[in-house]
């Protein structure tokens, strides 16, 4: 009986809360932002534990760059969630772009904590391609004295390869433009391009054409390839 009684009680609350988060996502959709948020606060008010409210507010603080916001969000879902996949990622997401706005020294602290979340990350979803593309740019951007090592951005570009070719050939393309060597990479995003006319890959080899190898032909031509 008592259990029937509670239920009663809650339900309206439920019932309230689902149609505050459908509201507020609906708002998110239309780009009302600030207006989805007060929403999705005053769920998380009344229901501290509500996952998707709490991730749509820490994805909202990373829009508005307010990372130390968003961290607090996302750490809230770890916990309340330890074996989430993607609140690990968001969570060094968001700790990366911080350290890129704090002064150096601070940022080297955080960068043991960056990888180990993209790499828990992996650990808790095997498929995750984003967090290996993010190691691949953290390997690569890091001065080798503090971490940095082509070696092991290779070696998630060739896990990446594995699960999905396309990803594969842009991450080495990706690796071989960031240590300019141009032609490598003009022969990577060739064949992620070739795979499947992939928008991402064209955009990526008309940029390498037009902007590091300076030859708009071959970008034009690539366009007209691209467009037919």
């Amino acid at each position: 009986m008592k259990r029937i009684v509670l239920i009663i009680l809650f339900f309206p609350i439920l019932l309230w809360s689902q149609a505050n988060f459908e509201k507020a996502e609906q708002l998110l959709e239309v780009g009302k932002t600030d207006q989805a948020r007060l929403l999705f606060e005053t769920i998380v008010k009344e229901n501290p534990s509500h996952l998707k409210s709490i991730e749509h507010l820490g994805d909202i603080a990373g829009q508005n760059k307010s990372w130390d916001k968003a961290l607090l969000y996302y750490k809230r879902l770890k916990q309340l969630q330890p074996t989430e996949a993607n609140y690990y990622y968001k969570y060094g997401g968001a700790l990366g772009m911080k350290a890129k706005e704090v002064n150096k020294f601070k940022a080297l602290g955080m960068i043991d904590e960056i990888k180990s979340s993209f790499e828990k990350t992996i650990v808790l979803d095997p498929k995750h391609k984003e967090s290996r593309w993010a190691l691949v740019v953290l390997y690569l951007q890091l001065p080798g004295i503090i971490g940095g090592s082509e070696a092991k951005a290779i070696a998630y570009s060739n896990e990446l390869m594995r699960l999905s070719p396309l990803d594969g050939y842009l991450s080495k393309g990706y690796i071989e433009e960031y240590l300019g060597r141009n032609k490598k990479a003009e022969l990577n995003y060739i064949k992620a391009f070739e795979l499947n006319n992939s928008k991402l890959a064209f955009q990526k080899l008309y940029n390498l054409y037009l902007y590091k190898m300076k030859n708009s032909d071959k970008a034009q031509q690539l366009k007209e390839q691209f467009e037919k």
